[in-house]
């Protein structure tokens, strides 16, 4: 990649992070988006799905004039307020920022597009999929069942994250799952409400909640295959207002994480049965909700192998790394259409001595070194694909 365009994208990748756009408000980042694309010689669809932007860029003639492919990147930020109080370009929107990297993501995909635009070498369509609220925001399903594929057709589809703690600029290239499936679930014990000085008078839920927290290790413990990976995180609990009250209802609520759909059919019922056996016991009422957000992200072998083989061309790779338990609304994606799904080192979690550079830190900041390599990645594997039958 060229300097200049190397600069360009990170004066826009900059603005970005400064401008961020929280998870279903993304219409500043979309029509900042769409105006580059433009820019570009682009052509631009808007609202796919809420805030999506598709851009196109069709080439005939040669043996893929008649192929299609996608390439995605996501735009939304995160309810998180900015630490990096000396960075020239941290977030100007408090309590919202780019702690996750999307900025990046979408950077990098105008790169891809600028790339593209300027190599005679390819025929075929290419569409660009920016995609809004993939932070459970269900972005994803959204373009979907607003008929992404149907009015985009693509025969396969390819995105990204940024990987801290990898090498900046290596390509990790999973053979199957790259990142796990989640839900968020919902436990609310009813009780009766009364006294605090006379609970025999009361059914207390704080007491199920309690005895539920604990429990509910057991079915990561004790009812997975210990080579099944599985989590289940109970991560808020409300009950209460008054110090000498005991209220009437406590509700529980956490994530679960699962890498093989059996596994999460087991941490589903773990979840229903140790709750109804807890209230049960102290004579409450239980009600669980079990929502799944995403699938998991598993590549498609011949995609892989074409990821694999456009990332070789561009940069290092390595094919030996495991997956996380981290959740991308990108599965949804991958349950449509073939396609894989990579990591691009983000490069050291402690960077320049200031620490905390992990994906949802209110520290981190996307390293635009590595987005030369990202766009180089998405173009070649665009190509690629096309040219692969």
């Amino acid at each position: 990649m060229e300097d200049p365009l190397a600069q360009r994208l990170t004066a826009w990748r900059r603005h970005l992070h400064a401008h961020p756009g929280l998870t279903l408000h993304e219409g500043e980042t979309a029509a900042f988006v769409a105006a580059r694309l433009r820019e570009l010689g682009v052509e631009v669809t808007e609202g796919v799905g809420g805030h999506g932007i598709v851009g196109t860029i069709r080439r005939g003639g040669g043996a893929g004039g008649n192929r299609s492919v996608g390439l995605r990147g996501d735009m939304d930020a995160l309810p998180i307020q900015e630490l990096n109080e000396a960075l020239p370009h941290r977030s100007t929107i408090p309590g919202v920022m780019h702690a996750c990297g999307h900025d990046g993501h979408t950077t990098a995909l105008l790169g891809a597009a600028a790339l593209l635009l300027q190599d005679p070498d390819w025929s075929g369509t290419v569409h660009l999929v920016i995609q809004p609220a993939e932070e459970g925001g269900g972005g994803a399903r959204a373009m979907i069942s607003d008929g992404l594929f149907r009015r985009f057709p693509m025969e396969r589809i390819f995105g990204w994250h940024n990987w801290p703690g990898l090498a900046a600029g290596t390509v990790a290239v999973h053979d199957s799952a790259v990142m796990a499936a989640g839900a968020r679930f919902e436990i609310a014990f009813e009780g009766h409400a009364g006294h605090a000085a006379l609970p025999h008078l009361t059914r207390d839920p704080m007491l199920g909640a309690g005895h539920c927290i604990v429990a509910l290790q057991s079915i990561v413990a004790r009812n997975l295959d210990p080579l099944q990976a599985g989590v289940v995180s109970v991560t808020v609990a409300e009950a209460g207002e008054a110090q000498n009250q005991i209220a009437d209802r406590a509700v529980l609520k956490g994530t679960a994480r699962w890498l093989a759909d059996a596994t999460g059919e087991a941490i589903e019922a773990g979840l229903r049965r140790v709750a109804e056996g807890i209230a049960a016991a102290f004579g409450l009422r239980a009600t669980v909700e079990f929502r799944v957000g995403v699938q998991v992200t598993a590549n498609h072998p011949g995609e892989r192998d074409i990821a694999a083989a456009a990332a070789g061309s561009v940069t290092a790779v390595r094919r030996d790394m495991l997956p996380a338990m981290t959740g991308e609304d990108f599965s949804w994606f991958l349950h449509e259409v073939p396609g894989a799904f990579v990591w691009i080192g983000n490069g050291p979690t402690d960077r320049n001595g200031t620490g905390g550079c992990e994906l949802h830190n209110p520290r981190y900041d996307f390293n635009d070194a590595i987005l030369p390599v990202a766009s180089g990645f998405l173009a070649a594997v665009a190509k690629r694909a096309l040219a692969t039958g």
